[in-house]
This record gives C-alpha cells, sequence and structure tokens, in this order.
C-alpha cells in the first residue's frame, strides 16, 4: 500500500479536539491465545480508520493501523478492560488495555463504527432518520391545517370501505417472519415489526403499533397481532408498511408504537439496527384466496433481500384449520353461545355478540354445558340482543378503547385467540359529581335544620353558631369544587401524575375496564373483566397522621372524653337520627301526596280508587309512625327542652338522664362520661308522656280515616249504614255521620291526619336536629374534615363499583341464574390491593379499607330508560344511597319480574391487600403488617358470610358455571389457611380470592396507589394464568405470553397514558424484593415518573 509519511505524520500532529477518540492504552500483539511481547503504554489517537500509536502525547507516531476488514471484540467479563482487533488478512491480533470498563467500552464502539462498513451503517441509518422525520412532519401538518372532521371524513367516498362483521373491528392480522438475514454471521437476532399505516388520501406514513421482541432465532412468529377498530378510517386501497427491526439491547428499546397527536415519543434507534421493510394493500390481504401475503423484506436502498414476512388474516369467529363458527340469528329454540367483548366503535365502546358454534353444541349436552367456563352465558335465539340495542347503554359509559390482539399456542399444538382490550369510563367525572351535588343538598338540608332548632340557651346557641359557620364553609368548598369539575373538558379519566391536584380529590385514579376475550379452538368463547383503579385515598390531605381507619378511631375516642359542653351520642345513635330526618323527608311528601289522592278518589265517588289510595295511606303512615318508636327521639325531646332559654333546673338525675337514656351507650365504665351527663339533668317540669301522646295521634287520626273509608263503602255496597257499637275506632273520630258527601265527610279527617303528622314531624326533627348538633359539635373542626376526607375517598370508591356493576349487568343478561342470584343474594365486589403497609401506603390501605367498607351502604335499583341517556342516577344521602341504572327496553324486558318491579340490588364488597413490594419488605422486617392481617381477617368473614347466604337462597344447579359446592369450600378453606399462615408476600391469598369471586359471579377489581405499574404486573399475570388453567395455554408459553402482554399490551398504553412514557415505574433494586411472576420484562421498566 503506498502512503504520504509526512502528510500522516502531520496528520497525528494534529491538536486534540480533531481526533475522534485519544487517550492512552497498553498494546502489543497476540497470536493465539499468546502474547508476543509484554503489553507497551502507548499515545492512541484515532481519526476516521486511522489508528496512530505514539509513545506518548507529544512524540512523532511510531505506527498507523488503517482499520478496514477488522473486527472488535469485546470481552464481556465485568472486570475485564481489554479488548482485541482482529484482522481478516491473518496478521497478528492486536491486543488494547484500557485504565478502566468504561474507556474500555468508549474504545470498543470508536473502533467497531471506524471503518468504512460502519460509516455506511450510520449513512443509511441518518436517511432512514431523515425520512421519519418527514414523514412525521406530513402528518403534523396534515393534523394541523385540517379540521377535524374534514380529516375523518377525507376520502370516504372515493375509497372501498373493507365490509366486516358490525361492531367488530376492520382489520385484524398476525405476523411472521422467514429467513432473516443477520450482519454476521454468528449473530443471534433479536427482532420485532414495526407497523405503519399510509392513508391512501394523505400519503402520509404513521406509526400505527409494533409487535413483541422475538429472541434469538431467524424464523420469527409473533404471538403479538395488529387490529384496527371499526372507527379506524382504513380501506382496501390502504397500504401497509411493516418495517423488521434487530434489537441489540432490549434494556434502550422501549419506546416504539404510535406518535399520539399530542405527544411525541423519543426515538430508541440507539439499541436496535434496522433489517428491512415492505409495503401491501389492504385489498391485496382480504382478497387473497388463502387471505395470506407472503412479501419479500428489502434492505433500505430497495436492493437486497433480508427475507420474507407473512400476513395472516384474523377472525376471532375461525379456528384456526379452517372450520368457521355460524354466526346465525334467525334459527328458532337453539342455544347460542353469548359472550359480550366490548368492541370500539365511533362513538365508543359496545355490545353484545351472539356466537353460535353448532359442533360444540351438539357434542354437549345440557348438564355438560353448564358446567363449562366461567363467563359464557347461554340464552336462545329470541332473547338475543343485537349489537344496536346494546350500543347506546355501554357507548354512555364506556369510551377511548384500545384493542390488542395475540395467538397463544395451546397444549394440544393449537392456536387460541386473544383479544385484549381497556377503555376509560365517563362515570370517573358523571359519578363524583352526582355525589358532591347530592352532598351540598343534604349539608344544606342539616345547616336549615339547625337553623330552625328555635330559639336556644346563650350556651347552646352560640355552638350552633360555631357548628353553622364551620359547615357553611364546608360547604361552599363543595360547590366550589362541583363548579371546577363542571369546567373539565377532555379525557375521562385522572391519570396518576394528577392524583394529588385538589380540583380532582373525587375522581377515581386511572379507572379503567380491562377485558380479555379468549376465542379458543375446542372451548367456547370467554370473557374475563377486571376493573382498574388506583386505591381510593385522599392524596391531597396527605397521610401523616394516617388514614381513615386510623384517624376515625381515634376521633371517636377523643370524642368520648370530651368537656360537658356537649352531649356524647354514640355512633350507632347519630346514624339513627341521620335515618330518622331522612325518613321524615322522604315519607312526609309521599303521605301528604296520599292522602290528597284520598280526598280526591272521594270527591269522584270512586269505590276502587278510595281502596288503593287508602292502602297506600295507611302503608306509608305505619312506616312514618314505626320510625319514631326509637326511645332516642324521647330523651333527644328532653335534652332539647333543658336546653331552651329561662329553663329551671332542678337537681341533677342520677343514673338516669337523657343522653344516657337516649344513647343507649352502655359505657358505665367511664366515669368521666357520666360526669359530663350529668350536666345536662332531668328537668321535673317536663312531660314525658306528651311526647307518646303526640305520636300515637297520628296512629288514631289514621284510624278515624280508615273506619270512615270503610262505612262509607259499606253504605255504597249495601244502601244502609250499619254503626258498630263497639267500634273502637269510631269513639275516637270526632265525625260519625255517614251521610252526604265522601268528600266532605273525609276532609276533615284527613286534615286532622295531617296536623298530627305535621307536629310529630317538627317535634322530631328538632330533635334529631339537637343530636346531630352535639355530633358536630364535640369535635369541631376535626369532624367536619374526617367527613370530608371519607366524602372523598368514598366517591372514588362508588364511580368504580358502578361502573363495574353496569359491565357486570351487561355481561349476564342472558344469564338467569345470575340475574337470580344478583336480586335473591346480592352482587360479590372483591378487591385486590397491592398496597404495602409502610409509610404513606399504610395511610392509603386505611382510605382504601374505610372507603370500601361504605360501600355496604349503596344499593343498585335497575329501571327503564325513558330518554336517550343512559347514565346512571344517584340518590339517597351519606348513611344509604340509590344508584339507578337505565336501560333501554329491549334490554330491561330481559329481566326477571322482581328486578323490573324495582326490588334493591345489594353489594357485598370485601378487600384483600398483600403488598408486594420493596416498601413491604421494610414493613415485614422492621415494621408492622397487623393492618393488612386484620383487614384480609375481616373480609375472609365477610366472604364466608355472602357464601354462607348463597348456598341458603339458591338452588345448587342454579348458574351454569357454578362448580360442585366443595370446590368452593376447599378454596375457602385454603384461603382462610393462608391468611392464618402469615406468609410473607404471599400472593397465594389474592390469587384464591380472585378466583372464589370468579366462580361466584362476582366483580373483580385490582388495585395499587395508582392502577398502573403493580396493577398491571397483576392484571396481565391474571390473565396468562386463566389462560394457562382454563384454556390450556401451552406450559412453555407461559413466561412468553406473560411478558408479550406486558411489553406490548394494553397496560403499557396506560403507562403511556399516564405518564407520557413507555417505562413501568420499578429499578432493578425495587424489583428483587418483588415476586418473582410480579416483574417485569427486560427493557420495560425504568425511571418514571409516577
Amino acid at each position: 500500500m503506498r502512503f504520504n509519511a509526512k502528510d500522516l505524520a502531520l496528520l497525528a500532529r494534529q491538536p486534540s479536539g480533531w481526533f475522534d477518540k485519544e487517550g492512552k492504552l497498553k498494546i502489543c500483539r497476540v497470536v493465539g491465545d499468546e502474547k508476543l511481547i509484554e503489553p507497551r503504554e502507548r499515545w492512541c489517537r484515532l481519526k476516521g480508520n486511522l489508528l496512530f500509536l505514539m509513545k506518548n502525547k507529544s512524540s512523532e507516531a511510531s505506527e498507523v493501523l488503517i482499520l478496514e476488514r477488522c473486527w472488535v471484540v469485546e470481552f464481556r467479563n465485568k472486570t475485564d478492560v481489554s479488548i482485541v482487533l482482529k484482522f481478516q488478512s491473518g496478521e497478528p491480533d492486536l491486543y488494547l488495555e484500557a485504565a478502566s470498563k468504561p474507556d474500555c467500552e468508549s474504545w470498543a464502539v470508536a473502533l467497531g463504527e471506524a471503518n468504512s462498513e460502519g460509516l455506511r451503517n450510520k449513512i443509511q441509518q441518518l436517511r432512514r432518520l431523515i425520512m421519519e422525520i418527514k414523514e412525521e412532519r406530513s402528518a403534523d401538518e396534515a393534523s394541523q391545517f385540517l379540521p377535524s372532521s374534514q380529516l375523518d371524513s377525507l376520502g370516504e367516498p372515493q375509497f372501498t370501505s373493507i365490509r366486516r362483521i358490525a361492531n367488530e373491528p376492520k382489520l385484524e392480522f398476525s405476523l411472521a417472519c422467514k429467513d432473516l438475514a443477520a450482519a454476521t454471521r454468528d449473530r443471534k437476532l433479536n427482532t420485532f415489526i414495526q407497523v405503519s399505516v399510509v392513508h391512501p388520501a394523505e400519503h402520509v406514513l404513521t406509526r400505527y403499533s409494533s409487535t413483541e421482541i422475538v429472541e434469538g432465532t431467524r424464523d420469527p412468529l409473533f404471538l403479538t397481532g395488529v387490529t384496527f377498530p371499526p372507527e379506524y378510517p382504513i380501506y382496501e386501497e390502504t397500504k401497509i408498511k411493516l418495517t423488521v427491526y434487530d434489537v441489540k439491547d432490549k434494556s434502550q428499546d422501549t419506546v416504539r408504537t404510535n406518535v399520539l397527536p399530542d405527544h411525541k415519543e423519543p426515538r430508541a434507534d440507539v439499541g436496535r439496527s434496522f433489517l428491512g421493510c415492505t409495503t401491501f394493500r389492504v385489498g391485496d390481504l382480504i382478497k387473497s384466496k388463502e387471505q395470506q401475503l407472503t412479501l419479500t423484506l428489502r434492505a433500505s436502498d430497495g436492493g437486497k433481500t433480508v427475507g420474507t414476512i407473512e400476513v395472516n388474516l384474523v377472525k376471532m369467529g375461525e379456528l384456526e384449520d379452517g372450520e368457521t363458527d355460524h354466526i346465525t340469528t334467525d334459527a328458532q329454540d337453539q342455544k347460542f353461545l353469548c359472550f359480550l367483548p366490548l368492541k370500539s366503535c365511533s362513538r365508543g365502546f359496545l355490545c353484545a355478540t351472539c356466537v353460535h358454534n353448532t359442533e360444540n353444541l351438539e357434542r354437549m349436552t345440557d348438564r355438560q354445558a353448564k358446567e363449562e367456563c366461567a363467563l359464557v352465558r347461554e340464552c336462545t335465539a329470541t332473547e338475543s340482543i343485537s349489537g344496536k340495542d346494546n350500543l347506546p347503554s355501554l357507548n354512555a359509559v364506556l369510551k377511548n378503547p384500545i384493542c390488542k390482539l395475540y395467538r397463544f399456542p395451546t397444549s394440544d399444538n393449537k392456536w387460541m385467540r386473544i383479544r385484549e382490550q381497556m377503555a376509560e369510563t365517563t362515570l370517573s367525572f358523571h359519578v363524583p359529581k352526582e355525589l358532591i351535588n347530592l352532598h351540598i343538598k343534604e349539608d344544606m338540608r342539616r345547616n336549615q335544620e339547625l337553623k330552625d332548632l328555635g330559639e336556644l340557651a346563650p350556651h347552646w346557641d352560640n355552638m350552633r353558631k360555631s357548628v353553622i359557620a364551620h359547615c357553611d364553609q364546608m360547604l361552599s368548598m363543595y360547590q366550589d369544587t362541583l363548579a371546577e369539575l363542571g369546567k373539565h373538558t377532555g379525557s375521562s379519566f385522572k391519570s396518576s401524575c394528577s392524583k394529588g391536584e385538589k380540583t380532582l380529590e373525587f375522581i377515581p385514579i386511572n379507572l379503567h375496564l380491562q377485558r380479555m376475550h379468549v376465542h379458543s379452538p375446542r372451548l367456547k368463547d370467554a370473557l374475563y373483566d377486571v376493573i382498574t383503579v388506583g386505591a381510593p385515598a385522599a392524596h391531597f390531605q396527605g397521610f401523616k397522621n394516617g388514614g381513615l381507619r386510623k384517624l376515625l378511631s381515634k376521633f371517636e375516642a377523643e370524642r368520648r372524653n370530651t368537656g360537658y359542653q356537649c352531649i356524647y351520642y354514640s355512633p350507632e345513635n347519630t346514624a339513627k337520627a341521620k335515618e330518622v330526618l331522612s325518613n321524615i323527608n322522604h315519607l312526609q311528601p309521599l303521605i301528604s301526596s296520599h292522602a290528597d289522592l284520598l280526598l280526591n278518589s272521594a270527591s269522584q265517588h270512586s269505590p276502587d280508587s278510595l281502596k288503593n289510595s287508602l292502602k297506600m295511606l295507611s302503608e306509608k303512615t305505619e312506616l312514618f309512625v314505626h320510625a319514631f318508636k326509637d326511645q332516642l327521639v324521647r330523651s333527644a325531646l328532653l335534652a332539647l327542652y333543658t336546653a331552651r332559654p329561662g329553663c329551671v333546673l332542678k337537681k341533677p338525675a342520677a343514673p338516669r338522664n337523657s343522653a344516657e337514656e337516649g344513647s343507649d351507650l352502655q359505657h358505665q365504665d367511664h366515669p368521666s362520661q357520666i360526669k359530663r351527663q350529668d350536666s345536662i339533668p332531668h328537668h321535673s317540669e317536663y312531660d314525658e308522656e306528651e311526647w307518646d301522646r303526640v305520636w300515637a295521634n297520628v296512629g288514631k287520626s289514621l284510624n278515624c280515616v280508615i273506619a270512615m273509608v270503610d262505612r262509607l263503602l259499606e253504605k255504597d255496597n249495601v244502601g244502609n249504614v250499619k254503626e258498630g257499637e263497639n267500634d273502637p275506632s269510631a269513639a275516637d273520630c270526632k265525625v260519625l255521620h255517614t251521610g252526604g258527601d265522601w268528600y266532605e265527610q273525609l276532609y276533615p279527617l284527613v286534615i286532622t291526619l295531617k296536623d298530627c303528622m305535621g307536629e310529630v314531624v317538627t317535634r322530631a326533627k328538632q330533635s334529631m336536629a339537637f343530636v346531630l348538633l352535639q355530633e358536630l359539635a364535640c369535635g369541631l373542626p376535626q369532624c367536619l374534615m374526617l367527613t370530608l376526607r371519607r366524602d372523598i375517598v368514598f366517591s372514588q370508591a362508588l364511580a368504580g363499583l358502578v361502573c363495574g356493576f353496569i359491565i357486570k349487568l351487561h355481561t349476564g343478561l342472558h344469564d338467569q341464574g345470575f340475574l337470580q342470584q344478583l336480586h335473591t343474594v346480592g352482587l360479590l365486589v372483591q378487591y385486590e390491593g397491592l398496597l404495602s403497609t409502610y409509610s404513606e401506603e399504610a395511610g392509603m390501605l386505611e382510605d382504601m379499607a374505610v372507603g370500601i367498607s361504605d360501600l355496604q351502604k349503596v344499593m343498585f335499583k335497575v329501571i327503564e330508560a325513558k330518554s336517550e341517556d343512559f347514565l346512571p342516577l344517584i340518590t339517597g344521602r351519606r348513611e344509604h344511597y340509590v344508584i339507578e341504572v337505565q336501560l333501554p327496553a329491549k334490554m330491561f324486558e330481559l329481566l326477571p319480574q322482581e328486578i323490573k318491579e324495582g326490588k334493591l340490588l345489594r353489594m357485598y364488597p370485601v378487600l384483600f391487600n398483600v403488598g408486594i413490594n420493596e416498601q413491604q419488605t421494610l414493613a415485614e422486617r422492621f415494621g408492622d403488617t397487623t393492618l393488612q392481617e386484620n383487614i384480609n381477617q375481616e373480609n375472609l368473614e365477610l366472604l364466608k358470610e355472602y357464601y354462607k347466604l348463597f348456598t341458603e337462597k339458591m338452588p345448587p344447579d342454579c348458574l351454569p358455571h357454578f362448580q360442585e359446592q366443595n370446590d368452593l369450600k376447599g378454596l375457602l378453606e385454603n384461603l382462610h389457611q393462608n391468611i392464618q399462615a402469615r406468609k410473607r408476600k404471599n400472593v397465594e391469598i389474592m390469587w384464591l380470592a380472585a378466583t372464589i369471586c370468579r366462580k361466584l359471579n362476582g366483580v373483580r377489581f385490582t388495585c395499587c396507589k395508582s392502577a398502573k405499574d403493580r396493577t398491571s404486573m397483576s392484571v396481565t399475570l391474571e390473565q396468562c394464568s386463566i389462560l394457562r388453567d382454563e384454556h390450556q395455554l401451552h406450559k412453555d408459553f407461559f413466561i412468553r405470553a406473560l411478558d408479550c402482554m406486558r411489553r406490548e399490551g394494553c397496560r403499557i398504553e396506560n403507562v403511556l397514558k399516564n405518564v407520557k412514557c413507555r417505562k413501568y415505574a420499578f429499578n432493578m433494586i425495587q424489583l428483587m424484593a418483588f415476586p418473582k411472576y410480579y416483574r417485569p420484562p427486560e427493557g420495560t421498566y425504568g425511571k418514571a415518573d409516577t
């Protein structure tokens, strides 16, 4: 080789900044494994493909190496700091030793990229990046300058639409590669495919999705497919570009899928290299004879072939061998296997699809069919609901769906297909707003009742003024919060980054429906739902002093020991006072209305109408009278009497006193308490029997009305009047004649009834308001702050519950066993908690436990929708709520008569928590896990009560999927043993509880702090476990399926939605503390804001 020595010497003497890299290295020649001489220190300078070797920095170059037709061998030993340059010419290898491992690695990279081949790779990479930048810029410009309506409709008239089953995804296909070419012979490929879409009108390339990474093969078969939802603008003329990449470092290749309009993801080209790409038309795939395309992959210059790629059209209703499930809607008296997968549509999420597999049904008896998978429903053809009927009610609840497609091998070497779906819910904001509005009305009513107490002695009056002032401040806060929520537009979920925002504290965190629809070759299609939501907790208020469980206990203990300025009433009696007030507000207008209807029937002289009106009036009046039987009202009236101004107080009564009698305390072991209650004495001038007389007058007045109606009807039937000589009711009536007009004879009796009821209402309202005054006065301002915190936590919990109930109701509409269970027993709601019992998360767990327990006071009622608004309605008060779920007429007709008549449906919420992170490790070794143990034990008892109730009220074979009783008994006993074992991070508790919930037809919830990271690990593990246990997933593919769902599934999309980064918020140290199956795959975790 000819060269100019002077020019090379000049190059070697250039300033330091001119070189690509320079520094000290120890160098020697190597033949085989033997060094020819001991390594000598040299100053090395690299420029382009020239490596200058110098004795020191200022000396002349003693040797120049041209780095062509050579490669770098880097030793992987963590302690080794040497590399070797090997030459194709057969010359001795060059041994280079650096001062440190980082220096060694940087030299290896620099030398590896120094030759002309490395330069060509750089040029190709830069060309590819320029092309992608141009493509993305074009997409941005199109979005910027075209109105959204124009973008949505662009090209629709002139392009051919894809014909698919209604409400199914427009297009789904799977991918596989063959004979991929690697850069070097010994290189094992780790490949994935990036999918991009070219719209035929815009000619803009948009990244859409990608597959998982398949390692160590040149013939990868990808488990992750591609799915386009019904609303996606894709046509037969649309082109799909498939780009294959080889991943060198998975830890750097975590951001690969589509670019969202409001967020551009950082590039990840550092950890991957381009292999090849190809393009096809959607129409070619659909019209292909075998619905399969085999395409050639070509390098970036379009010349060299680097392999082939197979594209297979996927239909969820088809079997792998080509046999198809027959879909029909007109067969009579045949059984259908009804599944209700949520499918995205232009307005949100949809609807029921009935799939009829004739072969399976012919092979199974009815008994066998009932023993199949838990979530498969049965109905007859006449009962089926079309997608159009079911669409509006679900669209009112769910929106912004995300769908992923997989294919996994079964143990008998068949393929199952899985569609994973995730959707937000509009209930995240609807339910809290409805709830806050109810709180405002309830608090305004309470404040008015306190003002209506009348004149009080100075001590009590000052107390009332202070309470009302604090209550008005709290009321103003609720009103401001409602106003702020009314301004909210955009997303229907609250991201994990917003959990500390005050204006959103009533909104549940990251509430989503997670759904898995499984199509197996020899099993029924099955559907599995889990509601994922952040733990209901008051994040803005913080957890410095713990959560609700601790705060409520501490507050109650302090309230018992407050000074003598107020009267202590137990929480049970305070709740009773609120119930009495609620009954008054509910029953008084009803009784008044029925009394007016009675008079109207009398004026029309209608016997049948008169009977019906009297029946309704009697029922409501009896309920009204029964509401005041409690001793609390009488004792509260006495306490209120003594609080009036100018009341002459005698000496204090001994053991028998108003507060003790009224609140039924049974706390005589607290001397301070008895002393405080003695400050409210028993007044000798107070007539305790007066209330009994006032209260009894209502019943007597009703008896007079009943007696008069009986006489009028008897006269009408017989023609003469026969007054009973020994009629006890008649003796109390003032009007004894029965002649003349019916209305004139009933009117004075009805007025008397209303007057008596009005007097009872006035006294009872004042006495119960006085009880509430004591509750508030004894704990200001802590009482109101705790009420606020409890309202916040309950609001978050209720939004998730309403979502879960509605989805479960739609899924089970054709399951008569489930519907019977719903109105006979109630619905089991099982929460899986992943919070630790250390630091702030212990407070979150305390909040969550109280919030979920409070859901027991929620009842559901299903009503027929009277308009196009299908959002649920909420009525009631803090101690008792009724959620009215609206269904379209055709769906409402499918319900049992009991539910259609308005029977209230009970909820049975249970919570099982197992901390799994590094904080739980600290709690187990240095802290306290008693909170978790107590919660699990308490909820185990609740679960056993529900199971006992279920076995008592339901026939053994009522549910199609209900297993033998011994199975559930065994699971419950196993759960009991695991809870008692107190084993560290015993995740089997959660697995058992989830299995029991599914077998009992319950609703599943999974919660962690933000429902993002730990929840994703748990949900994906549950899905893969179901595929393994229920659908014969091949055991060798369990881990790969798990990694596939975590890397490319809906949960990584959930992470992106929350933190704008496709990484789970874990680090390596944290994951060392996690149970084995709760660790994400490499490259999917790292530093990310939570």
